[in-house]
């Protein structure tokens, strides 16, 4: 062959290559991007219901101890009850991780704080300007995002509505969730309804505008928070939708989740070069090994022992750098099935902790009689102290403490569906199981016909007696949601043995579940409520996994039946 014709067929295989390389490049970099715009969006989701627990967990808070007997006394001025108080909301604030609380009088003054040994202490302190104090006395309870007016540190006030006109209010920092964010990489941030960002990775982009707010609602929302000014968005958005941090060449992908109850959305930039771009170059370095290959087999043809050589060479170049690549995804895949392990394990606490807030409300009623009674009992001996009668205090006192000895079973039981779970098991009563799980929505159970068999004491279930709580609770909560106010309601709990299972049928009489959510039930975010976060049931059926059993959707004739299967106990 001759020299002419061998340049022309060199020159025609690299022009190949080059747009072989280039359709493969693109082609992949349109599956990484889709791909990973949808992990991106995932955990944005998973981001935000992490945040709407943290939040949902202190919201109970401000509820609990309004009817608290040391913040009722200090509002009614008791002498030497706002020390104690003072003592009281250190130790809690220290236990919980709050950054205050304290407790607001009638007259708009601080009474107790946590922070009553800090020479900024919050006792004495006006706070009518507050605007979560004021809706507190209007509606019950109020919740602000601001600046302190002490401290100078952001964060989102929770304010309740106590005796005498008096608020309890709790302030709840993001610093430990911001500085989860910063080490996961990437950009997070929080913004209200207005767009205005509140808690962020980065502290400077705090209060900072995501588009354009006109002057008069700027300087509302300013002196809302309590701050002078807000700041331009530091950040902008290119044409190909990306985002671009000013003098910055790195694009960051924004993925932005649904609002929460409070009109928060938690927004996540991440940056493509890994993801998308470097894929990409991976491709076309692909094709840029095939068309040098094809660029020496021609050559071959011309020159056989040197480009013999070169060609060897040049793919030994080629797997060793290739392998390096895999073993690296190997190390990042085997961090991110970490990562998501963590994750799965703070959802299940999630759970739990959003149907505690549910059945807040059957455990308060349930001690509201013994409370009444407890502080009548304590009135009466007041004044049969005064009159000498030792016998009918004693009485009292023995009424008491078994008044508050009921309460204690019932706190309990909350406070153990409230821990988290541990990763052991062990042989637990399943009598105990569905009594626990029966106490817990007592008052919901209540408004329907409830059908539970007799179980034997002695039956008993391989697991966790906190985690399947978790379990029936997630399932029987499921079914008076679904049932409404249906004057016939009823859910039907069956019992069945076979061999070395034991199989438990939650069965209800109410409309059923729709053929398009019952096919992805099992998956998360699927959910046919508007409030719903969709991880109940996938929570649950990871539980019931774990220890070697099963939950599944079964057919049933009228309403919806979920059968749990679990391992006997011997």
């Amino acid at each position: 062959m001759k020299r002419p014709h061998v340049i022309y067929w060199l020159v025609a295989a690299f022009c190949a290559a080059l747009v072989a390389g280039s359709v493969a490049g693109e082609l992949v970099r349109r599956r990484a991007a889709s791909a990973f715009a949808q992990s991106v969006e995932a955990d944005a989701r998973l981001r935000q219901a992490l945040l709407d627990s943290e939040i949902a967990r202190f919201r109970l808070l401000p509820q609990a101890l309004a009817d608290d007997r040391d913040v009722i006394a200090a509002a009614d001025g008791a002498p030497g009850a706002d020390r104690r108080l003072n003592a009281k909301l250190e130790a809690f604030a220290h236990r919980i991780g709050a950054s205050a609380i304290y407790l607001v009088g009638e007259d708009g003054f601080a009474i107790s704080a946590s922070n009553w040994r800090d020479d900024q202490s919050f006792v004495g302190r006006d706070y009518r300007f507050r605007r979560y104090y004021r809706d507190a006395l209007r509606h019950g309870d109020g919740a602000q995002f601001a600046l302190g007016t002490v401290s100078h540190r952001p964060g989102l006030y929770l304010a309740r509505k106590a005796a005498g006109d008096c608020v309890i209010v709790i302030k709840l920092d993001f610093d430990r969730i911001e500085a989860q964010w910063r080490t996961a990489g990437g950009e997070t941030f929080v913004t209200n309804r207005d767009g205005v960002i509140l808690v962020a990775s980065r502290p400077d982009w705090r209060f900072a505008m995501t588009h354009p707010i006109d002057s008069a609602r700027q300087q509302a929302i300013a002196g809302d928070v309590g701050i002078a000014n807000l700041i331009p968005a530091p950040y902008r958005i290119d044409r190909d939708g990306l985002l671009r941090r000013p003098g910055e060449t790195a694009r960051f992908l924004l993925a932005t989740s649904p609002p929460n109850r409070d009109r928060w959305r938690v927004n996540l930039a991440l940056p493509i070069r890994v993801a998308v771009t470097t894929p990409m170059r991976s491709a076309q370095a692909v094709a840029a090994i095939l068309a040098f290959f094809t660029v020496g087999v021609l050559w071959w043809l011309a020159q056989r022992n040197r480009r013999r050589r070169d060609r060897t060479a040049l793919l030994e170049t080629a797997v060793a750098e290739r392998t390096a690549e895999l073993r690296r995804e190997m190390e990042e895949r085997a961090a991110l099935e970490q990562r998501a392990a963590l994750l799965r394990e703070e959802l299940r606490l999630a759970n739990r902790l959003a149907t505690l807030g549910q059945v807040t409300a059957s455990v308060a009623h349930e001690t509201a009689q013994p409370v009444a009674a407890i502080r009548n009992y304590a009135r009466s001996a007041e004044q049969l102290l005064d009159l000498g009668a030792e016998g009918e205090v004693r009485g009292n006192l023995s009424a008491i403490d078994q008044l508050a000895e009921r309460i204690g079973v019932i706190t309990a039981q909350l406070r153990g569906f409230a821990r988290k779970a541990s990763a052991g098991e062990s042989a637990v009563p399943l009598a105990e199981v569905v009594d626990g799980a029966q106490l817990l929505l007592k008052e919901r159970l209540a408004a329907l016909t409830f059908d539970i068999p007799a179980i034997p004491g002695e039956l008993k279930v391989r697991g966790d007696k906190v985690r399947l709580e978790q379990i029936l609770v997630n399932l029987l909560q499921n079914a008076t949601e679904a049932l409404g106010a249906r004057p016939d309601a009823r859910i039907t709990l069956a019992v069945a043995v076979e061999d070395e299972r034991l199989r438990l049928t939650v069965s209800d009489n109410g409309p059923g579940i729709a053929p398009e959510i019952s096919e992805r039930l099992f998956t998360p975010f699927a959910t046919s409520r508007a409030e719903g976060l969709g991880l109940g049931l996938v929570i649950a059926q990871d539980i019931a996994q774990e220890f070697g059993g099963s939950l599944r959707l079964v057919p049933s004739e009228t309403g919806a039946a979920f059968e749990l299967c679990l391992r006997l106990a011997r």
